[in-house]
């Protein structure tokens, strides 16, 4: 009895011991679990800081880019800074000491001024800090990972073409203009799309000869506000400033149909200056859209107000400008540089979204891309 007292025992400590070492092994394994877990759901432990230079917060458009970056980077557990430079180049600059001085790892810009952003620009560069630069173009590309923004002459062109095809053949085009700010590429780029897209359709020359064309016109424009290209029967009357919103864009609007009183198209560099001007046209006793005297076309952006404009018959076609695929396609990319570990040095100067008009034939489908 006594030696089977002392076996009992014995098997009793054995499994003790065993059950100990299967519990041990247990929260190690639940432990790989949640690892695991965690791996699959973020991609990666590892958590990232992100900086937003962001040029106003004023505004439908910029303060989209600014929401969708920090939703993408919270979705992802990184950490997000956004600072508001208020349309100031100082305030800008400024920004971009605070966070080149917070450390992050990589920043985003939307620039004041293609020029100012040099500065800002080289604070990051000389830190190591990778820039990507999203909506607004800059002079100096050179300390740069890339700069995003959707493909401003391929959709002006294309709105451009589409306004000029539903045009008589002798139907005489007597325009304005409303432009952004002086100096802006993106503004250029915009006019000079739409430009180029009604000479090509009117006269049927080649895209490459459209361009030269609308340069001349361009060249024009800056010399002495008109411009005139005799084949596609197209004159611009006057050009005003409208600063890419719907007051000032009322303001200029008005100015330039007091002078031009028999406009049949009113050109915009964004829809927002559009809208401001079917107020001015409203108040001036001038028709518009489908059934009207004048039409309205504008190279971008593509918001919400415009679009339901385009629903209506008030305006024919808009550029689209989405800021939501902007930011997207730049988060893209900053998780390729900053996850994936693609160098910042391999990408192209300029990533853009595909060109598209938007019309009435195609708005819904583009109609959750505004904003």
């Amino acid at each position: 009895m006594q030696k089977k007292s002392s076996t009992a025992k014995m098997k009793s400590k054995i499994l003790s011991i065993a059950l100990v070492f299967v519990l041990v092994l247990g929260l190690v394994a639940c432990g790989s679990s949640e690892d695991s877990g965690s791996d699959s759901e973020g991609g990666s432990d590892e958590s990232f800081s992100v900086g937003f230079a962001l040029r106003t917060t004023n505004g439908a458009y910029y303060a989209t880019i600014g929401d969708i970056i920090t939703e993408q980077c919270e979705e992802l557990g990184w950490e997000c800074t956004v600072l508001d430079a208020n349309d100031d180049t100082t305030t800008e600059l400024e920004n971009m000491e605070t966070l080149t001085a917070s450390g992050v790892d990589l920043i985003f810009l939307d620039c004041v001024d293609p020029s100012a952003a040099t500065a800002s620009q080289q604070v990051a560069y000389d830190a190591g800090i990778p820039v990507i630069n999203l909506d607004s173009g800059v002079d100096d590309t050179s300390m740069q990972v890339t700069t995003v923004y959707s493909n401003n002459e391929q959709n002006g062109l294309e709105v451009g073409q589409y306004y000029a095809a539903t045009l008589d053949e002798g139907f005489e085009i007597s325009a304005v203009l409303l432009s952004g700010n002086t100096g802006s590429i993106a503004g250029t780029q915009r006019r000079d799309g739409m430009f180029a897209g009604i000479i090509m359709e009117r006269t049927g020359c080649t895209e490459e000869e459209a361009w030269a064309a609308a340069e001349e016109m361009e060249a024009s424009l800056v010399s002495s506000g008109k411009a005139f290209n005799e084949e596609a029967k197209f004159t611009i009357t006057g050009q005003g400033w409208g600063n890419w919103t719907v007051d000032e864009g009322l303001v200029a609007a008005e100015d330039l149909i007091t002078a031009n009183p028999d406009v049949n198209l009113v050109m915009a560099e964004n829809d927002p200056m559009l809208i401001g001007a079917m107020t001015a046209l409203d108040n001036a006793g001038i028709t518009y859209g489908t059934d009207g005297t004048a039409q309205l076309i504008s190279a971008a952006d593509g918001s919400k107000d415009g679009y339901d404009a385009i629903k209506e018959g008030k305006i024919l076609a808009i550029g689209e400008n989405s800021p939501v695929m902007i930011a997207e396609l730049g988060m893209q990319i900053a998780q390729e540089i900053l996850v994936d570990g693609e160098d910042p040095e391999s990408y192209d100067d300029i990533t853009m979204t595909e060109a598209a008009a938007v019309t009435a034939e195609n708005v819904d489908e583009h109609y959750d891309y505004g904003f």
